[in-house]
């Protein structure tokens, strides 16, 4: 795992343990010598985790679509800044880019993203290792949503083969180590008779 994307949220007012979280990510990605590619800002989370990893020398591509760069949102300290149209290019740049990813917590945009590339490698469209980092429990109301998807046949349980929900930054690295990928043997659609 060369380059890894990573999901946060850009709010400075959330609490100071999903603050520190995303700089103990930092700091372990700079370890570990793996290159963040990520959403560019240079507030909240996403600030800090680039922030972390800048000082210590890292390696950082900062991927922000032109809207949220009139603002001067973003983190001009970067290895390499990508400026694209919107949103939708945004990501896929993001995911061209990486070999993997990381879910801290986070907003809409975060969840939003996290579920697309969930969504894309059920469908076969990448492989990528998808790793959801629960701090505090912040996302135990999705697995709980992802269950319900489980118990009521919207999805396959054999799709919680697509993503790891890590309890903290070391969890999530060790996974991404020790990823192995393997082909899920399972139509996406159930069959129905008619």
């Amino acid at each position: 795992m060369k380059n890894i994307c990573v999901f946060c949220s850009s709010s400075d007012v959330v609490a100071d343990i999903f603050k520190q979280e995303a700089k103990n990510l930092g700091n372990l990605l700079l370890n570990e010598s793996i290159s963040l590619i990520y959403g560019g800002a240079k507030v909240g989370m996403m600030g800090i985790l680039a922030k972390t990893i800048i000082e210590g020398k890292g390696h950082v591509i900062g991927v922000i679509p032109e809207l949220i760069h009139q603002h001067r949102l973003a983190e001009e300290a970067v290895s390499e800044l990508i400026i694209t149209e919107d949103m939708k290019s945004r990501k896929a740049k993001m995911a061209e880019l990486s070999d993997a990813f990381i879910a801290l917590p986070g907003g809409f945009g975060t969840l939003e993203e996290l579920v697309e590339v969930i969504t894309l490698k059920q469908l076969g469209y990448h492989q990528k290792p998808i790793v959801i980092i629960n701090t505090s429990g912040f996302y135990d109301k999705l697995v709980a949503l992802f269950e319900m998807y489980y118990d009521t046949k919207f999805a396959k349980g054999e799709y919680r083969q697509l993503y790891y929900f890590a309890d903290n930054p070391e969890d999530a690295i060790n996974y991404l180590k020790n990823y192995n990928h393997q082909e899920l043997l399972v139509n996406k659609w159930y069959e129905t008779k008619f």
